[in-house]
């Protein structure tokens, strides 16, 4: 059982938060194959093999947004943006992880770090980024604030 409060609505576009009245982009959620339309059928078979993994950890809910798709539970901890050959995104972590394979890390708090990533195979999809999806996962669901 959680000891965090249950998740906001925000009552125009339905979307659930973590903290009343948060900020957000508040529109209607789009359609997720629109993200894929133009683009190598891989780079769909990469972002569906981490859906899978990130499933398999629990509950999420895949919000196709205007410009990204992002994996939410109690709050959004990794996003992704479709290009022709290759998948871009980013995961939020609690600590920094160095990577070979992070293109970027931005640290927005102690607790709060992004560690952006781009996927060409879904080969790649290996243990070391499926550690990454778990350790996101557990942020989503803010289990780092314990």
């Amino acid at each position: 059982m959680s000891d965090l409060p249950g998740l906001w609505e925000c009552p125009l576009c339905r979307r659930t938060f973590a903290n009343r009245n948060q900020s957000h982009t508040c529109r209607p959620l789009g359609e997720l194959d629109a993200h894929f339309r133009g683009k190598d059928e891989v780079v769909r078979e990469i972002f569906d093999r981490i859906v899978e993994v990130v499933r398999s950890l629990g509950p999420v809910e895949v919000l196709a947004e205007k410009t990204r798709i992002a994996l939410h539970t109690r709050m959004s901890f990794a996003a992704f943006m479709p290009r022709v050959h290759w998948l871009d995104g980013h995961v939020v972590l609690a600590e920094r992880l160095d990577s070979e394979r992070f293109t970027k890390i931005e640290v927005y708090s102690p607790r709060n770090v992004l560690h952006a990533f781009r996927l060409r195979d879904p080969a790649e999809v290996d243990a070391e980024v499926i550690d990454w999806f778990t350790r996101a996962y557990a942020v989503g669901r803010q289990q780092h604030l314990r």
